[in-house]
């Protein structure tokens, strides 16, 4: 959604018709679903994106500034599905969605405890499993970036913006070449 708490991203059937508070990426690929979900694209969207309020209100993730700003480790559909840095991203993320959805449907849950099982609860609750996974995807994210994993949030955050400046001008210098 475009507001809330924790910032996840789920995979929707093509059968759902989403309305105008989800942001909807027409991508069906593992890799790009997980650098989404990565600790880098969080603190991108998080500085980039509106604050309602108080932050357990949430913040806005806006399309314009959260995501087509973010220097992805490589342009969306330029990336090497070959190479093992790609795949250990669509493998690690393929792990976290396996893990988040057993939990929300273990096998013989009543009506009742379905009810209760949310990706905002589990979030809430953050159980070691769901760390674990998401520490996993976060290192072979910086892994495609080239990038130490003791890396803190603000080193992150520069080392993101000095790649998005980079970009801009690489797309400012081939602009101008025709």
């Amino acid at each position: 959604t475009t507001v809330s708490k924790h910032r996840l991203f789920v995979w929707l059937s093509r059968e759902v018709l989403p309305d105008h508070q989800l942001i909807v990426f027409a991508r069906e690929d593992d890799y790009f679903f997980g650098v989404l979900q990565s600790r880098m694209h969080e603190l991108w969207a998080r500085r980039q994106g509106t604050q309602l309020r108080e932050v357990e209100s949430g913040f806005r993730y806006t399309p314009t500034t959260c995501f087509e700003t973010f220097p992805f480790p490589w342009p969306p559909g330029k990336e090497p599905v070959d190479d093992p840095r790609v795949q250990a991203i669509a493998a690690a993320a393929k792990d976290l969605v396996e893990k988040r959805d057993r939990w929300l449907n273990p096998e013989g849950a009543t009506e009742a405890e379905l009810k209760k099982r949310t990706l905002t609860n589990l979030y809430n609750q953050r159980p070691t499993w769901l760390a674990l996974a998401h520490k996993k995807l976060d290192e072979a994210v910086l892994d495609a970036y080239a990038w130490p994993h003791d890396l803190t949030d603000d080193q992150i955050l520069e080392r993101l913006l000095a790649l998005n400046l980079e970009r801009a001008e690489e797309g400012d210098s081939q602009r101008s070449l025709k």
